[in-house]
């Protein structure tokens, strides 16, 4: 196995695109091409650089004493701590909705944001710790879905102040829209939420197709 082989190998492995691995070292997309398919070969500072990044030695990458696969340590998928935030967001939306049917108390909405804030620090921090080949994937199915359960609680608050301000009422800090003024405002708060989320979503599978 060559240079470019064991470079392609490792890359692979970590679950980097060209142009990933590109960035991570300061070199263009179309360098690291040329490297994969032997066309040219690192400079040393670069092929320092390459070792650093994915913790092999020189001399795999020259020679190929060593297997990658031994030196890449193994780290927690970070799919797991999407899914954990995912069910948190949705604990936290659903006992919003059930302590303010029971009480009409604006600690619902603390209680909800309160799941989802450590719903979102879950899904960061396998971001920051999860193995890298499993980041991207683990975005692309949390944000997506996650976005319909933050944005309600959110835009709920927001509608029903502003429904009471301009209705002359004290608007009620509940977890969903509450049917205040008219039907057509009720309507529209609940079409800016499709809208948004439905927006939000199409370009986030946009991004992490």
């Amino acid at each position: 196995m060559s240079i470019s082989n064991r470079i392609q190998t490792l890359r692979k492995i970590k679950g980097l695109s060209q142009e990933e691995l590109a960035d991570k070292i300061g070199v263009s997309r179309q360098a690291v091409s040329k490297w994969e398919s032997n066309q040219s070969t690192p400079d040393i500072d670069k092929i320092i650089m390459i070792s650093d990044y994915f913790e092999v030695t020189i001399d795999y990458l020259l020679k190929g004493i060593e297997h990658p696969k031994e030196a890449v340590k193994k780290k927690p998928d970070a799919r797991i701590f999407s899914i954990v935030g995912t069910a948190l967001n949705f604990i936290g939306l659903i006992a919003a909705i059930m302590v303010w049917h029971e009480e009409q108390a604006a600690s619902s909405v603390a209680i909800g944001l309160i799941f989802m804030a450590i719903g979102c620090m879950s899904f960061a921090l396998g971001q920051t710790v999860g193995a890298d080949e499993t980041k991207s994937k683990a975005k692309k199915h949390y944000w997506p879905i996650n976005l319909w359960v933050l944005v309600l609680i959110p835009l709920s608050v927001s509608f029903n102040v502003l429904d009471g301000f301009f209705g002359g009422f004290s608007g009620s800090i509940a977890p969903y829209p509450l049917l205040g003024n008219s039907f057509i405002t009720y309507g529209l708060c609940w079409l800016t939420y499709l809208g948004i989320c439905t927006l939000g979503t199409i370009k986030m599978r946009k991004v992490f197709a």
